[in-house]
């Protein structure tokens, strides 16, 4: 995926694209435009089919036979499955010549080719994403529009159809569960107000865990319906569906929901009592597949040359998670089956209030959501910028994370996201929102803000005690024990950076101040317990985001320490804590010079150890990727350079010098491998010095999406282009649909967090920045020329275009109050005002020279304070033109 025309073949079976808010679970659209990896039920579950789902249409034209088909191109790939292809996959019909899929997420897009079809079908789905309202991007449906258009010069009668099941209240196959279901689902055809569909339930109470319901509904008056499919032992009701569908294009209900005859031959124990009387509808039904199947189509006729849309809202609703984690690294979960509520349903009761909700909604939802689109794709970005920062979106509304609604009484009331590190295909993988790897995060905090202070309040109220040691997985969320292992180093101080980027992004003070007792204990116990000597430098025993401990002195752990006393002083200081703001800006400036004098080596910053194979797992003399994590963090912060920016420099050239590989052919790794033959990746460390340890650090022969972001953001902020272009060129050729979905970036797992980092990509590219506690809003694009692309602010989002005369701003969505206005070191204009749909351009030949936005902040002297954000409003399309930069930052 490199731009905004590329195209995914049929044949590319790794492609999946999902559709889902966020914490709402997942269903995917393959390649073939098939509906695959069903994930709704408050689990990972790649893979998963949902029996019998799917969409077909019939054409009929006036001149000519009607033709049926599934809406999928043909099956590819490997045929040899150990029984061939199951009933409920139906692979036998007939299906479409090919496919193409094309992806912007949230949008994607999937064009048909058949030699027989008489009509031209295409299919546009979604699921609403619009910029600070994570509730209205956290709907639990997806829109899938499927446009028609008439070729010929002849009359068609059209009927697409969409079959869905309904598969919640799953258990053990066994007495209590028969068919693998612990309950009897069940559907019936609704017709309220201007929806009608298919609204799926289940005979379990409402608190049960695998309580759910689903709706497959429309707005479009012109439909038919087949509200069951005959229910039996064998795939009867799939062939009296086709059937039916295939002679007309009109379905009827079935006058039978039930085979009533006696079953024999396999199935003869069910009913072994030759002269009892037969079994009545409900006792068949209740020893019959608990299984419901349902159809629902619309008909419309296209005259020649006409196209339709035909739309249809899938939606669904798993309100109950079990309290706990029940993953495989906190094992402390609360007893029993005890639940806790998502936060989209104390939104919406069910599924079918989700449906009516984006259908009442649908113009705006959809209106904001392809603003979105357009300002982040639309712009001049690389196209693989765009590719990176808008694919990796889908982790953050993934089964990786989630949004509950008041989990413990410390937290009040309220929705709070958790999270995973990743999702394996079947279960979570690394619980308890790791605070070493979501700091490297970014999506969610310029996106869903809210959705991160909660997070923020979490750690700091629930899982900092009173020394200042932070767990670096939580558990007190669900009511549980803390977890068993003390802090992590990256994790402990990353939290500290990611407050400041909560606060300084919302200026809610209030905020900052519930949390801040917790938060300057952790700094102090940093400089308490991690500083053994005394020199300024962390050096004690330091575990980290690779697993294992530190020794010794080295960059990643005091590059972050440096970063979070510069942001722990402006945040001390603004709550007038002088003193303290004081002496942290002053140990600062000592960690800043004791890590140019002890781990500068004339090139980039290494680990400084007395002997690296005295400890496993210590790197020396070698080249660490994550060596700037500290600036990077300072970077996204606003924080300026805090390292010299010309050793920075020559680190960065460093890093991509001796770490990145064009060519991974001859690379030799012994560990995970997520790269490798022909193509490209950065490493996480090499040693073009020799003294590689005899047992580096675990991982360190890997390539990790998340920190390959990570060195390509900090290249942009540092105007390497043409080396983070490098970089990310690389990382998402790997993600071609061929070999792995592009979008989901795997390290332990599936849509893993750290990949989140991409977002920085922007951030690096544009130079944005909202300072809120100052009102503060700057730019400063990572290259010459005319620059255009999308920027959030605490309470409003748009589009920022820039040329050699103008700086404009248009505002998509909510408000923008802002102080003053800058380009790089100048200021352009103060107290700005703008609403949703309101466009403000700022010339530039009248610029006042201001403080450098790569400046090292200094205490703010105003405050503003958000308002809630709520849908916002669209305003005018922006350009869809897009062309690659090129050159250095000014």
């Amino acid at each position: 995926m490199t731009g905004r025309a590329a195209g995914i073949p049929h044949t590319s079976q790794a492609t999946a694209f999902p559709l889902g808010g966020i914490g709402t679970g997942n269903v995917s659209i393959g390649a073939r435009g098939e509906l695959r990896d069903w994930e709704l039920e408050n689990l990972p579950d790649k893979g998963r089919r949902n029996p019998h789902s799917f969409f077909a249409i019939h054409a009929a034209p006036d001149d000519g036979p009607a033709v049926t088909r599934v809406l999928e191109a043909r099956i590819t790939g490997r045929h040899d499955a150990d029984a061939g292809y199951a009933f409920d996959q139906l692979a036998g019909l007939p299906r479409l010549d090919g496919a193409t899929l094309h992806g912007e997420y949230p949008i994607v897009d999937v064009d048909f080719g058949d030699a027989v079809l008489p009509v031209d079908v295409s299919l546009h789905a979604f699921t609403p994403l619009v910029p600070l309202d994570a509730d209205a991007s956290g709907i639990p449906a997806a829109v899938l529009r499927y446009r028609v258009t008439n070729p010929g010069a002849a009359r068609v009668a059209v009927t697409v159809v969409g079959s869905v099941s309904h598969t919640a209240g799953r258990g053990v196959p066994g007495p209590d569960a028969p068919w693998g279901m612990r309950a009897t689902q069940n559907v019936r055809w609704r017709d309220e107000g201007d929806v009608r569909g298919l609204d799926f339930g289940i005979d379990l109470p409402s608190s049960d865990p695998g309580y759910g319901t689903l709706s497959l509904t429309t707005s479009d008056p012109s439909t038919t319906v087949k509200p069951q499919w005959v229910t039996s032992y064998w795939p009867d009701g799939a062939r009296l569906f086709w059937d039916d569908l295939a002679a007309d294009g009109q379905l009827a209900p079935e006058p039978r929901l039930t085979l009533e005859d006696r079953p024999r031959g396999l199935f003869a124990e069910l009913d072994a009592d030759p002269d009892a009387p037969p079994l009545t509808e409900a006792e068949m039904l209740a020893k019959l597949p608990r299984l419901r199947t349902g159809s629902l189509g619309i008909v419309h006729t296209l005259d020649p040359g006409e196209s339709r849309d035909f739309e249809f809202v899938l939606s669904w609703s798993f309100p109950n998670r079990r309290r706990g984690w029940h993953g495989h690294i906190v094992f402390a979960d609360p007893p029993g089956d005890d639940v806790v509520r998502n936060h989209y349903a104390s939104l919406w009761a069910d599924a079918w209030a989700a449906a009516t909700h984006l259908h009442e909604n649908l113009e705006a939802l959809e209106g904001a959501t392809d603003a979105f689109v357009e300002a982040l794709y639309g712009g001049t970005l690389d196209p693989v910028l765009a590719d990176a920062i808008g694919a990796n979106i889908a982790a953050a509304r993934s089964t990786t994370g989630f949004v509950l609604e008041s989990p413990h009484p410390d937290l009040g009331e309220g929705p709070v996201f958790a999270a995973w590190e990743g999702s394996f295909d079947h279960g979570g993988s690394c619980e308890g929102t790791c605070t070493h790897v979501w700091s490297y995060a970014q999506t969610l905090a310029w996106l869903f803000p809210s959705l991160e202070r909660s997070a923020r309040r979490a750690e700091y109220l629930l899982e900092t005690d009173e020394a200042g040691a932070q767990k670096f997985r939580g558990n007190r969320i669900f009511g549980g024990p803390s977890w068993f292992m003390g802090p992590a180093v990256d994790g402990q101080l990353g939290t500290l950076l990611r407050l400041h980027r909560e606060w300084r992004f919302s200026g809610d003070d209030a905020f900052l101040r519930e949390l801040w007792p917790a938060a300057a204990r952790t700094l102090d116990y940093a400089i308490r317990e991690w500083d053994r000597d005394g020199d300024g430098l962390l050096d004690g025993e330091m575990h980290n985001t690779y697993d294992i401990e530190f020794h010794g002195a080295e960059p990643l752990a005091n590059g972050v320490y440096l970063a979070a006393l510069r942001a722990g002083a402006r945040m001390a200081r603004r709550l007038g804590e002088e003193q303290r703001a004081t002496a942290w800006d002053a140990r600062a400036d000592h960690v800043a010079a004791a890590m140019d004098e002890t781990l500068w080596n004339g090139e980039y910053y290494r680990q400084v150890i007395a002997d690296p194979d005295a400890h496993r797992y210590q790197y020396g003399d070698g080249v660490l990727s994550d060596q700037l994590l500290g600036q990077f963090h300072a970077y996204v912060n606003g924080l300026g350079s805090i390292l010299p920016p010309e050793r920075v420099d020559s680190a960065l050239a460093a890093i991509v010098t001796h770490n990145f590989r064009d060519d991974l052919s001859a690379h030799e790794s012994t560990q995970r491998v997520y790269a490798l033959n022909d193509e490209g990746g950065l490493l996480l460390a090499s040693w073009p010095r020799g003294g590689r340890p005899v047992i580096p650090f675990v991982y360190s022969d890997e390539v990790w999406t998340g920190v390959e972001h990570q060195v390509a953001a900090s290249l942009l902020f540092a105007g390497r282009v043409d080396d983070a272009l490098r970089i990310e060129h690389a990382l998402r050729a790997r993600y071609d649909g061929a070999h792995r979905s592009p979008w989901n970036e795997i390290e332990c797992g599936n849509h893993y967090a750290r990949s989140l980092a991409s977002w920085a990509l922007l951030l690096g590219a544009s130079g944005a920045q909202w300072d809120a506690p100052t009102g503060i809003l700057s730019f400063a694009p990572a290259g010459a020329g005319r620059f255009g692309s999308l920027f959030t602010t605490g309470t409003g989002w748009g589009r920022v275009e820039i040329d050699d005369e103008t700086l404009t701003l248009h505002l998509d969505g909510g408000t923008l109050e802002a102080t003053e206005l800058r380009l790089r070191d100048r200021s352009l204009a103060h107290d700005i005002r703008l609403r949703a749909g309101e466009t403000r351009a700022f010339p530039l030949d009248r610029v006042r020279t201001g403080r450098s936005t790569g400046a090292r902040p200094t205490t703010p002297t105003t405050s503003t304070t958000p308002t809630t954000s709520t849908t916002p409003t669209t305003s005018t399309t922006p350009s869809t033109t897009s062309t690659t930069r090129s050159g250095e930052a000014s």
